[in-house]
């Protein structure tokens, strides 16, 4: 287990993180979310031990993470680590030789990969030749080459086409199966409702929301219905709890207050044609976009 308890850093009168704690288990994936600013970079590299934290404690599997611990530790970066002159089998080797694998299991590992996103061909290839999408698999393949006990993810499907995106989709699953802790940080939400068991969400560095995902979405309720059929603006504009009414091609969205909206609606129009009728709970892009904007 990854334990983070109650983190503060400061940079001089800019305070980082305020308070942060959190836990990720083997074999789950936890979402780190903020803005640009958050807190979320500082976040990784006092995990990794590359900075101190002013007060608090990080460990993993119950000790402290130092230079020893850091060999199980895989980290893929938004912005890429490469060195663009080698070749890609030379990067692999480099990145192996800092986590202590051997020639052979550095080679093994890299063909199995290579092959299994279909760049084999790319092997001798300079770094700086590939695209920019083939460029972040290498960078993938060399934080996770090893096996890591905890991965960090920041923004890990930049510059990824949908096929390139759905094959790292794929590795992330198997490396959960496995048991590998994920940390998980994106801009895209919905990758983040796809992908984490339980979240946090940072302001300034101040943790204002989290908990597992599903148990928060529960917690905010039924905030919107979704209706194909034969029905009219008029058929809800009486309606009390209906805060907005959309009428999106064929579909009519209601936003509504709470979940107690939604039997009304039904009565309403139940005599009336219907094909699609869905009380839906809000999505985390929404929570987001309420949670840090109230906070600000």
């Amino acid at each position: 287990m990854l334990k983070v308890e109650n983190i503060y850093k400061n940079y001089g009168s800019v305070q980082a993180l305020n308070g942060l704690s959190f836990s990720c288990d083997d074999g789950e994936i936890f979402g780190l979310l903020g803005e640009n600013g958050a807190g979320k970079t500082t976040t990784f590299r006092i995990i990794m031990g590359l900075i101190s934290a002013n007060k608090g404690t990080v460990t993993l599997d119950g000790n402290p993470i130092d230079y020893t611990k850091t060999d199980s530790i895989g980290f893929v970066t938004e912005e890429r680590s490469l060195l663009t002159k080698l070749t890609v089998e030379d990067q692999a080797r480099f990145y192996g030789a800092l986590k202590n694998m051997s020639e052979d299991e550095v080679e093994k590992a890299l063909d199995y990969w290579l092959e299994r996103f279909e760049i084999l061909a790319y092997k001798t290839r300079k770094i700086k030749e590939l695209s920019k999408g083939n460029q972040q698999k290498i960078q993938f393949i060399c934080a996770i080459m090893n096996h890591p006990k905890l991965l960090i993810l920041d923004e890990p499907f930049t510059g990824l086409d949908p096929l390139n995106v759905k094959m790292l989709k794929e590795a992330i699953y198997d490396l959960k199966k496995e048991g590998c802790m994920i940390i998980f940080s994106s801009h895209q939400m919905e990758y983040i409702e796809e992908f984490c068991d339980k979240l946090v969400i940072l302001v300034k560095g101040k943790p204002i929301l989290a908990g597992r995902l599903q148990e928060i979405k529960k917690e905010y309720g039924i905030k919107q219905i979704e209706i194909i059929g034969d029905v009219e603006k008029s058929d809800f504009e009486k309606i009390k709890g209906i805060q907005k009414i959309e009428h999106i091609q064929n579909q009519w969205i209601l936003h509504i207050e709470n979940q107690e909206v939604v039997k009304k609606v039904f009565q309403a129009i139940q005599k009336k044609n219907i094909w699609k009728f869905e009380a839906k709970e809000p999505t985390l892009n929404e929570i987001f976009i309420e949670k840090v904007g109230g906070a600000k």
